[in-house]
């Protein structure tokens, strides 16, 4: 089992910058993806980034793709979501996620509040 515990999340202007983070502890592979999700109010949860823990390749969905970049630190078991050119339609709840063939362990969420 994975804990996952995620921060960072604010309010913040449209144009502004968020950095989130996601540190990850217990029992955890190498052979993982580490993802963000976000749902906005009143909608689905839907996928934003992922990176493969061990070899550090990248996913985006469009939406996001340009200004948003995810990293990792193997030290210290923690993936950032750097958020960039932030906009109102940004505005949700943001999950961590992992896992290897399906996401299988979900932290509890940080809010990012982007304003007009």
């Amino acid at each position: 089992q994975v804990q996952l515990v995620e921060s960072g999340g604010g309010l913040v202007q449209a144009g502004g910058s968020l950095r989130l983070s996601c540190a990850a502890s217990g029992r955890f592979f190498t052979n993982y993806y580490m993802g963000w999700f976000r749902q906005a109010p009143g909608k689905e949860r839907e996928f934003v980034a992922r990176i493969w823990w061990s070899g550090g390749s990248t996913e985006y969905a469009d939406s996001v793709k340009g200004r948003f970049t995810i990293s990792r630190d193997n030290a210290k078991n923690t993936v950032y979501l750097q958020m960039n050119s932030l906009k109102p339609e940004d505005t949700a709840v943001y999950y961590c996620a992992a896992g290897s063939s399906t996401y299988t362990n979900w932290g509890k969420g940080t809010v990012v509040t982007v304003s007009s």
